[in-house]
């Protein structure tokens, strides 16, 4: 199965990869590791995590405060953010408008 992010959640993935980098040198490269060793589970067992809504699923990232926020659809998984925990619940709902 194959996956792919919605534009604005491979931003946020960017953007919080340079983040953790510009805090300590290598550790950007821990949490992009982490998100998609995440997101190799996600494809592997799309179906084994939590539900948060009728159709999206959530996989929490070790180590990093983060989760992997995507939906099951016929032609792999899509994945609507890389939810950091802390923020607004919910600021990631109009993603759901656009796919």
């Amino acid at each position: 199965m194959s996956f792919s992010f919605h534009p604005e959640a491979e931003e946020e993935f960017v953007q919080a990869t340079a983040y953790y980098e510009n805090c300590e040198f290598g550790l950007g490269l821990d949490f992009a590791r982490e998100v998609y060793s995440t997101i190799q589970n996600v494809v592997d067992y799309p179906l084994m995590w939590m539900k948060i809504e009728p159709e999206i699923h959530r996989c929490l990232v070790h180590r990093f405060p983060y989760g992997v926020l995507y939906s099951v659809e016929p032609k792999g998984i899509f994945i609507l953010a890389v939810m950091n925990l802390h923020r607004d619940p919910d600021y990631w709902k109009h993603r759901l408008e656009s796919e």
